[in-house]
């Protein structure tokens, strides 16, 4: 499609339904544990989303290249790929949506510190540091809201933000690696073989595979497989090709807005004026760190 200068009336009713699909999927993933070890749950993910992916590359003519010249950084981006969901889904086991995912989504702002040491032309100018300051008071005061931390687990809560920081290494490796030289298939490809692998192999060390699965749980895997993990990571980069990065990053502020009211409705989770108000820190500065200066 034609590459656009801005998001336009198309580009944002995509990106609020991608946010809504990945807030939704923090339930999800709440819901299938009560069914499957979380780590075994996670790990019958990445099997399932990879086979997904390879066949949505035969059918669309795609190649999966480059594997071979990326072997140790591949390696790297897997392993972080395995370890980021094995946190999410231990986080979402134990503590509650809407905490997990306000510390889950304040990845930008980890992101954003890393850049400033290690990537060129990433030095926090004063707005990006005023968003990081927000955002970090944000994941402080969700930690230490009293309103919800008696619902919650402080071993989740840390979980969820070594979630957050593992997804951010992934990004570090994309962009100080070979990997980056890799179309968004073999990259993908990469983080699924891997970790399918890993966490398969790892599931057991987190007590049992099965709790007490269903139709419900079963359904819950498949909806993360083909709607997330696979399809949905393409559905993303095609906004990416289509419209300014920066201003797709932007609308990631959406996501833990819908999920902690996705939580409250769903799960019938407490949502008290401390969690509103942390929320509220981590999106205005989650925005202010992804906005870019035109030109």
């Amino acid at each position: 499609m034609e590459r656009r200068d801005s998001i336009d009336l198309t580009g944002a009713t995509g990106l609020v339904i991608f946010a809504g699909v990945l807030a939704l999927n923090q339930v999800v993933i709440k819901l299938t544990n009560g069914g499957f070890g979380p780590v075994f749950a996670a790990g019958l993910r990445s099997v399932l989303a990879l086979g997904l992916l390879m066949i949505w590359v035969r059918l669309r003519g795609k190649t999966v290249s480059g594997l071979r010249a990326t072997l140790w950084p591949g390696l790297m981006l897997g392993c972080l790929f395995t370890l980021e969901f094995i946190f999410l889904f231990i986080a979402l086991d134990l503590t509650t949506v809407s905490r997990a995912s306000i510390l889950f989504y304040s990845m930008p702002c980890w992101l954003a510190l890393a850049a400033h040491f290690t990537l060129p032309g990433e030095t926090l100018s004063l707005r990006r540091a005023t968003g990081l300051a927000l955002a970090m008071a944000g994941v402080v005061w969700a930690l230490l809201d009293p309103h919800t931390r008696a619902v919650g687990d402080l071993r989740g809560d840390l979980a969820a933000v070594g979630a957050a920081l593992a997804w951010a290494g992934i990004a570090l490796t994309v962009r100080l690696t070979q990997v980056s030289r890799l179309n968004a298939e073999s990259q993908l490809v990469w983080q699924l073989g891997v970790s399918a692998v890993l966490l398969m192999v790892l599931a057991p060390l987190f007590g049992d595979l099965l709790r007490d699965p269903g139709w419900l749980h079963v359904g819950g895997v498949v909806f993360q497989s083909l709607f997330v993990a696979s399809l949905g990571y393409v559905f993303w980069l095609g906004l990416i090709a289509i419209y300014p990065a920066s201003d797709v990053a932007a609308f990631s502020f959406l996501s833990p807005v819908l999920s902690v009211a996705m939580g409250w409705l769903l799960l019938d989770e407490p949502l008290g004026p401390g969690l509103i108000g942390a929320l509220g820190l981590v999106a205005v500065g989650i925005v202010l760190i992804n906005r870019r200066r035109r030109r």
